[in-house]
């Protein structure tokens, strides 16, 4: 069983791959498109969630979304399909940095996905040359809390503080216009039904090859969590515009 089948798996009952909440989801996703008719780029799309709610919320958005995996964007595909709003999303099989796209976007996504693009700033760059006159960015990224064992940033990443995250943005060029610090609730519901999901799947699937492998990988994955990173690890998301006259 490989990371992409341990993340389907996973996020079974939690398909916004972050720790958000519906309702911080749509808020969002209500800041990021004032009205409604928006063309809308998802960089590192996975499964395409956040599009797909975009798309049901307004019936004249138009959306696209980059990935890697095929197997994502094939979920993504036959979700739009239940959904109703495949004729109006567009799906890219390919590096999130290489797409190229013939016309701007109003709004460009990337939340969770700044590994992608090796970082906050890197992955700001790439969404700036998608990104039409006056339209907005919603980036979701993690931080650290508080300082982290060595073992965690290992585990994550050398995040910087909450405060000194926004400060990089800012200096970068962009204003905040909304933003949304994860609660404590969303974070451990998030992590909850990650390896839940996963723990439930190999339970109900004993006879499945892979079964003793993702009984195991949810065992690591919520110890890691509770040992390692749950109390130092925080996760923010921001509905940015350019700063005008920006050096």
């Amino acid at each position: 069983m490989n990371r992409e089948q341990i993340s389907r798996i996973a996020h079974t009952d939690h398909p916004i791959k972050s720790p958000l909440h519906d309702a911080s989801v749509r808020r969002l996703l209500e800041s990021g498109l004032p009205r409604g008719d928006e063309r809308v780029l998802d960089l590192g799309c996975g499964s395409g969630e956040w599009l797909l709610r975009a798309l049901a919320a307004r019936p004249h958005l138009r959306a696209e979304g980059v990935d890697v995996s095929a197997d994502a964007l094939a979920q993504a595909r036959q979700s739009a399909r239940d959904r109703g709003v495949e004729d109006r999303l567009v799906l890219h099989h390919q590096e999130a940095e290489d797409f190229a796209a013939a016309q701007p976007f109003n709004l460009v996504i990337s939340v969770g996905a700044t590994h992608a693009f090796g970082g906050l700033l890197p992955t700001l760059a790439a969404a700036r040359e998608h990104l039409a006159p006056g339209g907005r960015v919603l980036i979701g990224e993690g931080f650290w809390d508080r300082p982290p064992y060595q073992e965690a940033i290992d585990m994550l990443g050398d995040f910087t503080d909450l405060a000194t995250t926004v400060d990089r943005v800012v200096a970068d060029g962009w204003t905040p216009i909304r933003g949304h610090v994860s609660t404590r609730r969303e974070m451990d519901d998030y992590e909850w039904a990650c390896w839940g999901s996963l723990a439930s799947w190999a339970l109900d699937h004993p006879a499945e090859p892979d079964s003793s492998r993702a009984l195991a990988a949810s065992t690591t994955h919520r110890t890691e969590w509770l040992r390692v990173y749950r109390d130092t690890w925080g996760f923010v998301s921001l509905v940015l515009r350019q700063t005008p006259d920006h050096r």
